[in-house]
């Protein structure tokens, strides 16, 4: 949850920035159109809720497959209907917290079999009228209508992997097969739990004034001076890990649909959240949040007290900020640094090598590109460390199909102190213990651990293995601070930054849940920081 929070923090203070500057720019919108809206409205007298405080009404639920609205009302049974229901009760139900429920086992329907759709078609009417334009005590304009998909369509990946040892699987023939013809396929999925909410409100609205997004949402008659309460059909609750996929296998299905009231805040909270606002203003789908990220945001929404809620969302910000700020003077660092004198060369050579790694292994992972982007501008940066560690030239005198090769040396500043000669002893010493250590991830992954060939094999090795030891390589500098007897060669403001940001890791360590092996992992970095 730690890591979705900090991603989702550091786009939305992207999009400020962004959005800021645009601002800046345009200037608003323009004062002509806000005239028109004002003219358009002026005659308008403000329209009461249909349904005052405590009216009785009754619920109307149908089963069909399509999604035009629902009128076989003489052959078809209601999947629930629930009478005399008072509006804006919150203590009815058999849990006096004015939940009903409703609960019903039926055969799949042909149509989720076949891979189209399910719809539920809600009628809420005053108590005594009928949802039946052909009933003498049906009432048109009083009736309140939703439609909702019951099913969802997710894509589910597939990758034939295998042991590359023995050649075996632990995915089944069929996937296999389709794996070897397709990346994903579009499949239905079947989430038993649906809320219906009704929006208990009795604000007084006038038509073509309301904010986003009650203006789509309410439905005005102007003639009888009325608005319709606002029917809320409320999945957001539903955990994507709780989806079930529907083949032939599944032979009968359930539905459990619970009636709610709903306040206007809670409303309006819930709609910006099922909405994704804080992942579609950044770029829509592009981002592509998994289910496992939106679950990981919902169990946090119910499980953390809201308190604690909003101290994480505001330190994520600032931890943003301090990467930032890490980042920048970082480059000011090496911008301006003259000498090596006191820095580790091969830290820095070995961090390209971790980067180029990360890049590789997320673009044989199909992830999406605004990832990739910047994954892969972080690795340029880290190659345009290269001249300052380096002598980089061109040697004519050797060529590959006609191209000069460069020629690397080290610096003057560098091999003249004694921080080469502290550098290479270093890592001698580190082989010793980083080497075996390869060498066993790398014949536990291979024994283990599927893949698709032996390049995604050696990339995910390797990137596994610089997840677990990576922070190893930090100790040279280290070393060579206890030889010098120094640190005042060190980019001071870059490592407070990253201090903070450890300290911020630790914290959320205690206060989130996270695997024990990530806690551990926090606190090896700190260990490194203080010596």
């Amino acid at each position: 949850m730690w890591g979705v929070v900090k991603s989702l923090a550091s786009r939305i203070l992207m999009v400020y920035f962004v959005t800021s500057l645009i601002k800046s720019f345009t200037g608003g919108p323009p004062q002509t159109a806000v005239n028109d809206a004002t003219s358009k409205t002026a005659g308008l007298q403000p329209s009461r809720n249909l349904f005052p405080p405590g009216q009785l009404f009754d619920l109307h639920l149908y089963l069909d497959e399509s999604e035009q609205r629902f009128s076989n009302f003489e052959s078809g049974n209601p999947f629930w209907q629930e009478l005399n229901i008072r509006y804006g009760d919150y203590s009815s139900g058999p849990q006096k917290d004015g939940i009903l429920t409703f609960e019903k086992t039926f055969p799949t329907p042909i149509s989720l079999l076949q891979n189209q759709s399910l719809y539920l078609h809600v009628f809420i009417t005053k108590s005594g009228h009928s949802p039946n334009p052909r009933d003498r005590s049906y009432i048109k304009r009083e009736v309140i209508h939703g439609v909702h998909r019951l099913n969802k369509y997710k894509k589910k990946h597939y990758a034939k992997t295998a042991n590359l040892l023995t050649g075996k699987s632990e995915q089944s023939e069929e996937d296999l097969e389709k794996a070897t013809k397709m990346n994903f396929e579009i499949l239905n999925f079947w989430h038993p739990n649906l809320t219906i909410n009704l929006v208990d409100d009795q604000t007084m609205w006038t038509k073509g004034t309301l904010p986003p997004p009650l203006d789509e949402a309410i439905e005005f008659d102007t003639i009888g001076g009325f608005y319709l309460p606002i029917l809320f059909f409320n999945s957001y609750w539903n955990l994507g890990s709780e989806y079930m996929p529907v083949n032939d296998t599944v032979k009968e299905i359930t539905l459990r649909v619970s009636y709610q009231p709903m306040s206007l805040f809670k409303y309006q909270l819930i709609l910006f959240l099922m909405r994704n606002k804080w992942t579609s203003m950044l770029g829509g789908e592009v981002f592509e949040q998994d289910d496992d990220d939106q679950d990981a945001i919902k169990r946090a929404l119910i499980e953390t007290n809201p308190i604690l809620l909003a101290v994480t969302v505001i330190v994520s910000l600032l931890h943003t900020v301090f990467e930032f700020l890490a980042f920048k003077n970082d480059i000011q660092f090496w911008r301006s640094r003259k000498d090596l004198v006191g820095l580790s060369v091969r830290s820095v050579l070995f961090n390209i090598f971790q980067s180029l790694i990360v890049f590789l292994y997320i673009c044989d992972n199909d992830t999406n590109w605004v990832v990739k982007m910047s994954v892969g501008i972080g690795l340029l940066i880290e190659c345009w460390k290269i001249p300052k560690v380096l002598n980089v030239e061109i040697d004519r005198t050797r060529k590959i199909f006609n191209i000069p090769m460069l020629k690397f040396s080290d610096k003057g500043s560098y091999v003249e102190s004694a921080t080469k000669e502290y550098d290479e002893l270093a890592f001698k010493y580190l082989s010793w213990i980083l080497f075996p250590l390869l060498g066993g991830y790398a014949v536990y992954s291979l024994i283990y651990v599927e893949q698709r060939g032996w390049y995604s094999w050696l990339l995910s090795m390797l990137y596994g293995f610089l997840l677990m030891f990576g922070f190893i390589m930090m100790t040279p500098q280290l070393f060579i601070n206890y030889k010098l007897k120094s640190v005042a060669h060190l980019p001071w403001r870059m490592l407070t930054y990253k201090f903070i940001n450890t300290f911020i890791d630790d914290l959320f360590a205690f206060v989130i849940r996270m695997p024990l092996m990530y806690r551990i992992g926090c606190f090896r970095d700190d260990i490194v920081f203080l010596m």
